[in-house]
């Protein structure tokens, strides 16, 4: 095995692959990333039973072939070669990769026991790249990160009709995103799938020069879903189970709505909580006179900010939330002003983003984000 890439070519495909390896595993060759060298491609897999990512690059070869390496350290290799072509040749049990002078060898693992790669599913149907990554990095934040409650830590995927619905729950908070996709001929039903929110996540995140994310599917079973984009596709396993029902969680019928500048409220947060302790409430206040004033800390150790703000449905409105989750919701959102709905402390507060001047009604409502408020105020 022979090959010569650009040295950026394949330090992107490296580091996009061992994504997918597991941080410990006790079966070795799990560590590796496969490399597989014809026709004019390289293709490098990183595989962890959970997850498969596959990213291709152009390349030189004069010899095809495959090897398996330490993936990680084939990373770390990338990291510091030199810009400009790199040549990579496989002799024997050892794999050497050299640019510009530099050279590196590397011991390999052995190909025979590395497990069969899953069948990438059917195409499915396509929606736009970035619309699908911020709709991802919406809805991810209230994923749970307690992995012994796995359902939790996941963000199901709905596809029906021309609507995609993106949601997560970690209990506390319950966030949902509807966007438009484009099925194939063939897709047909419901399609309902709870996918690892970090996988996910790694999908959505990768560099993308514009285009569509094409989804895969086997409407048969199999238990994975797959994404390809430009050079990389990455199949997924699914969690068992789906998350529970919201639609009579997002009903806040008789709730009072609040609506404040985004930014500015998301900013006020961060600087009065500089003084609660860990886990301590921020509490705001709205008034139907126009502000809400936001306040943290005990004591002597307080902070309180004062902005405008307008309520309706009710003279006042005291809630308190955890800092960090309403810090999460609100950046979350990429509309000027948001809208809170709110029943009072202790029970649910649902935010959604104001479109603003100009902007129409397009949107609206397409990402709505529930928050369980503190009873005890501070």
């Amino acid at each position: 095995m022979e090959f010569r890439i650009d040295r950026t070519a394949f330090a992107e495909a490296v580091g996009r692959a061992v994504r997918a390896l597991p941080a410990r595993t006790p079966v070795p060759v799990l560590g590796g990333l496969l490399l597989e060298a014809d026709a004019g491609r390289l293709a490098v897999t990183g595989f962890d039973f959970e997850a498969a990512v596959r990213v291709e690059a152009e390349a030189e070869i004069p010899v095809p072939g495959r090897v398996l390496v330490l993936g990680r350290r084939l990373l770390e290799v990338c990291r510091v070669l030199p810009d400009g072509p790199v040549s990579c040749v496989l002799e024997a049990s050892r794999f050497t990769v050299e640019a510009d002078g530099t050279r590196f060898g590397l011991s390999t693992l052995p190909l025979a026991e590395y497990p069969a790669l899953p069948a990438a599913p059917a195409p499915y149907g396509t929606v736009d790249a970035a619309a699908f990554a911020t709709a991802v990095a919406q809805v991810a934040v209230a994923a749970g990160r307690d992995d012994t409650l796995p359902l939790l830590t996941g963000v199901q995927l709905r596809l029906d009709g021309g609507e995609m619905t993106l949601s997560a729950s970690d209990r506390y908070r319950y966030a949902v995103r509807r966007l438009e996709w484009k099925p194939e001929a063939a897709a047909d039903g419901v399609v309902e799938a709870l996918l690892p929110s970090r996988r996910l996540l790694d999908v959505a995140r990768s560099p993308v020069r514009g285009g569509d994310v094409l989804i895969g599917w086997d409407p048969a079973g199999g238990g994975l879903i797959g994404f390809e984009c430009g050079p990389a596709r990455t199949a997924l396993r699914l969690l068992d189970g789906r998350l529970p029902a919201y639609k009579s969680l997002f009903d806040m019928a008789g709730a009072a709505v609040a609506e404040v500048e985004c930014e500015g409220l998301a900013e006020a947060v961060r600087r009065v909580a500089v003084v609660a302790e860990a886990n301590s409430p921020v509490r705001l206040d709205f008034s139907a006179e126009g502000s809400v004033m936001l306040r943290a800390g005990f004591g002597d150790d307080v902070a309180a900010q004062r902005l405008p703000a307008t309520l309706s449905g009710a003279d006042e409105m005291p809630v308190a939330f955890n800092p960090a989750y309403l810090l999460d919701a609100l950046t979350s959102f990429e509309s000027p002003r948001v809208r809170l709905e709110l029943l009072g402390a202790g029970q649910r507060a649902l935010l959604h983003g104001v479109p603003g001047p100009g902007a129409g009604a397009a949107g609206a409502g397409t990402h709505r984000h529930l928050l369980m408020s503190v009873k005890q105020l501070v």
